[in-house]
């Protein structure tokens, strides 16, 4: 099959970036032509013989008028390139497939001010997610987290069967190894942590969508004597003058450390005492499923599409929504000390040895070597 992948920017380290470049060597190992067209790119240099990729340039200060042109730019191409499919990684008119990694932007925007509503960037977003959604569009959509479904079918009218559940991906890499306490003490060596200091790990790119600034002020209102042994490592991209300055007004400049991207994460799953996953809008949160699979104990925030393996796995607190700061507070304060974190590390690992946490690619390649929506399986 010649199949054209859409993206708006690949770089490392990102959760829907991870699962593109998943996606991307499987269809090149089935034998697949691959042509990704994208904004930018940054970090992977692949080299193989069926796969071009192509920055399309195009002019505009701001991101959605930088979407509206890419899309432009690629209607003409896709309509004559011989595409046996077409995979959008976000939303985009004109998809076969649609990987659909954001949350339903119509639903969060009833919550906002009619201001915003009528801003260009929601109607040109809100237009791309139409595209996508509409009763009468003709597309698979793979979906993430189920939470989001009935969401756009509620907007949009999207008929059932469009949607595709996929199961959360891990890296393999990612699950606790045999090795495990030696790679921990390793890590916390290289840290310099005490045994009796306590790791807060968040993962993630976008800190302010990720909510940084939520688990530094949960570290700043912990006890003194479990705040002066805490210390909060946030692995992603994302601007750090922000949080640094909130930290220093905490008195917490030497206990936030704002690392960006890392090939590490692995190691630092190992080595954390608690990961911390309070975002403020969040569709899935892979690194939650990635904990559970390093049995690593989690606090996350409900509105995270993977809370719910949390919960299922009794492997940690998930805060309902709508969300107070003190109750984040007091669940963080709880959990630091409590004598369930090896019963919390147990459950994780059995959750993660019979639950499908590594299969998302070759679900979502199925999908795409199938049938277009609608027509019938030879």
């Amino acid at each position: 099959m010649r199949l054209a992948l859409l993206l708006f920017k690949y770089f490392p380290h990102g959760g829907l970036q991870r699962n593109f470049r998943r996606i991307t060597e499987l269809c090149l190992a089935h034998g697949h032509e691959v042509d990704v067209f994208t904004l930018a790119w940054e970090g992977w240099d692949p080299s193989h013989p069926a796969l071009r990729i192509e920055r399309v340039e195009v002019g505009g200060w701001r991101n959605h008028v930088r979407y509206r042109r890419f899309a432009e730019a690629l209607e003409p191409r896709l309509r004559q390139g011989g595409y046996d499919r077409i995979v959008g990684f976000n939303k985009l008119p004109g998809l076969d497939v649609y990987y659909n990694a954001d949350p339903c932007l119509m639903h969060r925007a009833m919550h906002r001010g009619w201001l915003y509503r009528r801003s260009a960037r929601f109607k040109q977003l809100a237009a791309f997610e139409q595209a996508v959604f509409a009763a009468n569009t003709r597309n698979h959509i793979l979906l993430l987290s189920p939470a989001e479904q009935p969401l756009f079918q509620h907007w949009y009218n999207t008929r059932p069967d469009r949607f595709r559940p996929m199961p959360p991906y891990v890296s393999p890499d990612r699950f606790a190894p045999a090795d495990y306490p030696e790679r921990r003490r390793r890590m916390r060596q290289d840290l310099g942590l005490a045994d009796d200091q306590r790791l807060l790990l968040m993962v993630g790119s976008d800190y302010r969508r990720k909510g940084v600034d939520r688990a530094v002020r949960a570290l700043a209102a912990l006890p003194d004597a479990k705040r002066q042994r805490s210390q909060l490592y946030v692995l992603g991209k994302g601007q750090p003058g922000p949080i640094r300055r909130l930290a220093s007004r905490l008195g917490l400049a030497e206990q936030v450390h704002l690392l960006q991207g890392r090939d590490d994460v692995p190691d630092f799953l190992f080595a954390a005492d608690l990961l911390l996953h309070v975002a403020y809008q969040e569709n899935t949160g892979t690194a939650i499923v990635e904990a559970i699979a390093a049995g690593l104990p989690a606090l996350v925030t409900g509105n995270c599409g993977y809370a719910a393996h949390v919960s299922a796995a009794e492997c940690g607190q998930v805060i309902a929504e709508p969300f107070r700061q003190e109750t984040l507070d007091r669940a963080l304060s709880e959990m630091l000390d409590s004598k369930q974190r090896d019963a919390w590390r147990a459950n994780a690992l059995a959750y993660a040895a019979e639950t499908e946490l590594g299969n998302r690619a070759e679900h979502a390649v199925r999908v795409i070597e199938g049938p277009k929506y609608g027509e019938v399986a030879e």
